[in-house]
């Protein structure tokens, strides 16, 4: 055959029937995060998180002279990272177990290992197309190869052969739904002077909040920029630019931003917010689409020694034409001045 004759390549992720269990995708580009990747996703999600916006109480509290990175950012770029056999996803069903075992600083680079650990192709429907679930656990380091983040996701996929029997059924429950104690305490940003920021911003403080105490954020956040954000994380998902992918017609925004925008509406909330450090879970419960409007009410669950403050965002959205849905259900674990 010819130079000319050569069949084109097709360039994209694979499907269900594709993958097994063992399969290893560490080949998603390391990012090295800059003043520019933090601006933008301050910009498209609006979050106020002090430390990742003003340098003089940043260096204050931490002790660094360098901008921390937002960790919903570390978050986003991990999981952009990690897309690689997830390109054809059709929706995300959870996060699980993650923890960042440190706090990361702008001008480190983080690189991520992705695992096939379950596979579990779902019943037929005949309304629907053929899809399973794939859970991933995910490793994300920094340039000196030392653990960031470690988690599991699971998207689901479609089947290229819809009458194909890949007989995988493995059982999902056994994916760890509780966080490490151990994990989540060794993640504490030890030497920070909380009580820099404490001094700086307003409250509620953490000596202020009680398990039960519940935050209505008023002002809704219009989801927009949705494609710009995947694109800036490294993620592939077809689904998040290209609405020919999407099981809706339409794109669908990628989980992360929703999460984010959670995020920032705790910080709207509880100012005093350091950093996070952990999530006890992600339940991605709707579609969220470009234009939607997204509100929270955050709930305080429970309050440690420290300042470690597990807290629970619910968002819903709101777009013409529809009433208002749960699209978020997001428990994590914030450090709190």
């Amino acid at each position: 055959m010819s130079r000319l004759e050569r069949s084109p390549v097709l360039v994209g992720g694979p499907w269900f029937e594709q993958l097994s269990r063992g399969q290893v995708f560490d080949d998603a580009p390391g990012l090295t995060l800059t003043e520019g990747h933090a601006a933008l996703h301050q910009a498209l999600t609006g979050d106020r998180l002090r430390l990742a916006l003003d340098s003089g109480v940043c260096r204050e509290v931490t002790g660094q002279d360098r901008s921390i990175a937002h960790p919903n950012l570390v978050c986003d770029v991990s999981i952009g990272q990690s897309t690689g056999p997830s390109q054809r996803v059709r929706g995300n069903l959870f996060y699980r177990g993650l923890v960042l075992a440190r706090p990361v600083f702008i001008g480190e680079t983080l690189r991520t290992r992705t695992e096939i650990v379950a596979l579990k192709q779902n019943r037929r429907r005949a309304d629907a197309p053929a899809t399973g679930l794939v859970a991933m656990r995910v490793r994300t380091t920094d340039g000196q190869g030392e653990a960031v983040l470690d988690y599991w996701r699971c998207p689901m996929l479609p089947l290229r052969d819809p009458d194909v029997e890949t007989g995988h059924a493995d059982d999902l429950a056994e994916i760890p739904q509780a966080l490490d104690p151990a994990a989540v305490s060794a993640a504490f940003p030890a030497g920070w002077r909380l009580d820099r920021l404490r001094a700086a911003v307003p409250g509620p403080h953490f000596d202020e909040l009680e398990p039960g105490q519940t935050f209505i954020v008023e002002a809704g956040e219009t989801v927009t920029g949705a494609p710009e954000l995947a694109r800036l994380t490294l993620n592939l998902a077809t689904a998040h630019t290209d609405a020919t992918g999407s099981a809706h017609g339409r794109r669908l925004v990628y989980g992360g931003h929703t999460i984010s925008v959670a995020a920032a509406h705790a910080t709207r909330a509880i100012p005093a917010i350091a950093t996070i450090v952990a999530w006890h879970g992600c339940e991605h419960l709707g579609p969220v689409f470009e234009g939607d409007v997204l509100r929270t009410e955050l709930s305080v669950e429970s309050c440690a020694a420290g300042g470690l403050t597990d807290l629970r965002a619910r968002v819903s959205a709101e777009r013409p034409g529809a009433d208002p849905a749960p699209v978020l259900d997001w428990s994590f674990v914030a450090v709190v001045a």
